[in-house]
């Protein structure tokens, strides 16, 4: 089976971030074949298009899109803030969608993972970030859906998976991912 490559997005910045910790669990659990990284967010600058119109994008822009050009897939590892995600995430989106034509995202497979200390998982966040990923051309994995709620019960003091349910559920959906990637990818 073909190796891939997936860049991890973590929406929240907290050091003590639940989705990082989510995000690290995914990356132990995911099959041999996918190889993720995490691409920190948390320093680019907010995006104006003058910089790019002008020819002088800020250098983390171009850090950030050379990175990201690279990868095979995305995987979004989100928390909902305001029924949305938050803005670190939705200004990554829009630098590697810029300049126009020559987007970073385009055609890579991808999937979401919604967490929160709620009941409802980051549903909002969820739903709210895939209709920019239908826009940005990224075919996103439908099934299984995740929306890990409740997620400071599921996380021993380490900040590891305590619950062996969970840790079957988001394998599946790694597995998963792992077979949507290969059926997507494209050349």
């Amino acid at each position: 089976m073909t190796s891939s490559s997936v860049a991890v997005f973590v929406g929240s910045l907290r050091k003590a971030s639940f989705n990082r910790k989510i995000a690290h669990a995914l990356i132990g659990l995911a099959p041999e074949n996918l190889k993720l990284e995490i691409v920190e967010i948390g320093d680019l600058p907010l995006y104006n298009q003058d910089f790019d119109d002008e020819g002088t994008p800020p250098a983390a822009w171009t850090a950030f899109r050379d990175k990201v050009r690279g990868f095979d897939a995305v995987l979004f590892v989100t928390p909902e803030y305001n029924r949305s995600v938050p803005a670190v995430l939705k200004n990554a989106l829009d630098v590697g969608s810029r300049p126009y034509g020559k987007s970073v995202w385009s055609g890579k497979p991808g999937a979401v993972v919604s967490v929160s200390p709620g009941a409802i998982g980051g549903f909002g966040a969820n739903h709210h970030l895939r209709q920019s990923l239908v826009f940005l051309d990224i075919p996103t994995l439908q099934q299984p859906e995740a929306y890990i709620g409740g997620v400071a019960g599921l996380l021993d003091d380490d900040g590891k998976l305590a619950k062996d349910e969970t840790k079957k559920f988001l394998s599946g959906f790694m597995e998963r991912f792992a077979a949507w990637i290969a059926a997507n990818r494209r050349a």
